[in-house]
């Protein structure tokens, strides 16, 4: 076996999705403090134990309490490389998560025990869905009041369309929560509510065993007894490949914030996740084991460090080896370009590597060069597919508040604009810049990192638009007609390309009707 084959068997890269406020971010933390990561949960190393979580670094998450980037961490496990992504679970930026998706194998979703399955986990399963990602659920918070788990299996079945089986079954719920029984590794678990240390388990190979009554009662035994009986007689036997085919969803209880349920989430997940998979490109299929390096650039940050206006690249990698110092071929630019100083990352806490593997994310600094799906290799041309941007729904024009700060202003929009939060248009009509999002939060969003890492004060103006699309048509004097009638709905964005700015449905509709051979796009990718 090769070094790289090696590398690529031991990487595990997964996201967390769920609805906000499901625990995702807790969960995220649990984790990293099994992988000896953090070492107190809720807390950075530093003078002061603040009470913030590791992965929600930018100061308006730890004000919102919300995570509104994805993160990224990396941690050893057992003889695993564990490389997870925090996603947002808000809507307003679920297409920064739909980003995410492509560069990760498998993906857990955390869901409430009292809410079930909400509209945004709906939404990020249909993603996974279409590219057949293999699904872990984690059920949380089983020591506060919720559903019963089998409605919520059911729940979970018909509202993700997809088949579930319990890999471990808890004991009683909310205050009468006693833990779990560990189906995978047959033991069980009993629960003690504390947030640093992980509870006691026995292993218990069978359910009849008396040993059970001692530790939950006779009561809790035969119901338990009745459940698991249940269980088997119900749900489908655990079949490895089933998982990987992204055809069944292995289930686990637990409470993030109260440290119970989370290695064993973590044990089972490391044996039966996917090792980083081949990736699709327009060409042909990359497979991880390649020789060459390849990758692409899923999500671009701006200010990672406040004290420097440099924006940092995600890049995933999909196979060979990268290494620091080797030129690379950006394929956009058709340029060769070096990384003196790539890192790797642990939340905020970043760190120079000298190499990495398929499957691990990597940070390299960008002044300018990178877009989001870009793609970089040893010399072959390769576009990696499927990172698009959405045509945005709401809208609002931009303006200077302090005309003393132009410069600072047009910079912070350019490099916000690069991480795809939001996009900029500017009217042709008038040359005003209008800011479309998909959601009223990242205005504030905007307004608030425009002010405290610029320097530059921004106001919103009212615009009444339905919905932008881009234009195209094969017949050059029918674009230039539809351009005469329509000027003053035009805009350009960042690319230059044309986008009609339809202030309302029915003008949208008419302009389709009028006008057969343009076509309208509602994405960036086409």
């Amino acid at each position: 076996m090769s070094e790289l084959t090696d590398e690529i068997q031991r990487r595990r890269t997964f996201a967390i999705i769920s609805h906000p406020d499901a625990g995702k971010t807790t969960l995220t933390e649990k984790l990293l403090l099994f992988g000896g990561a953090i070492h107190i949960a809720g807390a950075v190393k530093s003078n002061k134990i603040r009470k913030t979580a590791t992965s929600d670094w930018m100061e308006i998450e730890k004000q919102r309490g919300i995570s509104v980037a994805t993160s990224v961490m990396g941690f050893d496990y057992e003889d695993y490389k564990v490389n997870i992504l925090d996603t947002p679970g808000h809507q307003d930026f679920a297409e920064d998560t739909f980003r995410t998706l492509t560069a990760v194998d498998s993906v857990i979703i955390v869901i409430d025990c009292a809410k079930g399955v909400e509209t945004q986990t709906r939404k990020l399963m249909e993603v996974c869905r279409m590219r057949k990602t293999p699904v872990i659920v984690f059920v949380n918070k089983m020591d506060r009041e919720g559903k019963d788990p089998f409605d919520l299996l059911d729940e979970v079945e018909k509202e993700l369309d997809i088949k579930v089986r319990p890999l471990s079954w808890p004991i009683d719920i909310g205050q009468r929560f006693k833990g779990v029984y560990n189906i995978f590794q047959q033991k069980l678990d009993l629960y003690l509510p504390s947030k640093q240390v992980v509870t006691e388990s026995f292993p218990i190979k069978d359910v009849h065993d008396p040993e059970l009554e001692k530790h939950i009662g006779s009561e809790r035994t035969k119901k338990l007894r009745a459940d698991l009986e249940l269980i088997e007689g119900v749900y489908p036997e655990f079949e490895n490949k089933e998982y990987l085919a992204g055809s069944i969803a292995p289930v686990f209880f637990g409470s993030a914030l109260n440290n119970f349920g989370v290695k064993e989430l973590l044990d089972c997940f490391v044996h039966i996740a996917p090792s980083p998979r081949p990736v699709q490109t327009e060409e042909r299929l990359v497979r991880p084991e390649e020789e060459t390096f390849s990758g692409f650039i899923f999500k671009i940050h701006a200010n990672m460090d406040p004290n420097h206006r440099s924006c940092i690249a995600f890049v995933k990698i999909c196979s060979g080896k990268f290494e620091r110092n080797v030129g690379y071929k950006h394929i956009r630019l058709g340029k060769v370009l070096k990384f003196s100083s790539p890192t790797a990352f642990m939340a905020q806490k970043k760190s120079v590597v000298d190499e990495a593997w398929p499957g691990d994310i990597i940070g390299l600094p960008d002044t300018g060069n990178f877009k989001i799906g870009d793609s970089l290799s040893s010399g072959e041309n390769l576009h990696f597919k499927g990172l698009p941007s959405f045509s945005p729904e709401m809208f609002k024009y931009i303006e200077n508040d302090d005309p003393m700060k132009s410069k600072q202003l047009t910079k912070g929009i350019e490099q916000l604009m690069d991480e795809g939060v939001a996009q900029l248009f500017v009217s042709q009509y008038n040359g005003r810049k209008i800011i479309g999002t998909v959601g009223q939060l990242q205005f504030e969003v905007i307004q608030y990192r425009l002010l405290n890492e610029y320097g530059a004060q921004c106001r919103w103006e009212p615009i009444s638009l339905f919905k932008a699309c881009w234009i195209e048509s094969d017949f050059p004097d029918e674009l230039e007609n539809f351009k005469k009638r329509k000027y003053q709905y035009l805009s350009k964005d960042r690319e230059n390309r044309d986008v009609f700015m339809a202030d309302s449905r029915y003008v949208l509709q008419m302009a389709q009707q009028d006008f057969p051979k343009i076509r309208f796009h509602f994405t960036s990718e086409f």
